[in-house]
């Protein structure tokens, strides 16, 4: 990244064919003078090459990062699954538990037997 400031500066430098510094003494009107504009945009050029390979870096980071999240979630919905399957065996387990309690407990009412604390006494436990 921090290559390309350097060889796009020697590059405008070396290809501007207007300025020859062969003599350092001679007068500024036998040089060809560089446009102002021209300068600017080259400038402006280097500056926004390398905005756009600092962005470019910053994407590649960002693309790196969301592919390993990716793979992360991949790994996390496959445990899911298979502990959606597990959940599944667990409420089979559960329901079977309740129905079996819910026979037990009908069986015992009916067989009245199951008048507990809360009950009102009946006709025979008054007398």
């Amino acid at each position: 990244m921090s290559t390309a400031p350097s060889s796009t500066r020697a590059s405008s430098h070396s290809t501007n064919p207007t300025t020859t510094p062969s003599n350092p003494n001679s007068n500024s009107a036998s040089r060809q003078s560089v446009p102002a504009s021209s300068s600017s945009s080259t400038t402006s050029t280097s500056a926004s090459s390398i905005n756009r390979n600092r962005q470019y870096t910053h994407l590649h980071a960002q693309l790196a990062q969301l592919n390993a999240h990716l793979a992360d979630m991949e790994n996390l919905v496959g445990m899911t699954a298979v502990q959606a399957e597990y959940v599944r065996g667990l409420g089979g387990w559960w329901g079977g538990a309740f129905m079996a309690a819910s026979k037990v407990l009908g069986e015992e009412t009916a067989n009245g037997a199951g008048a507990g604390a809360g009950a009102a006494p009946s006709e025979k436990e008054k007398k």
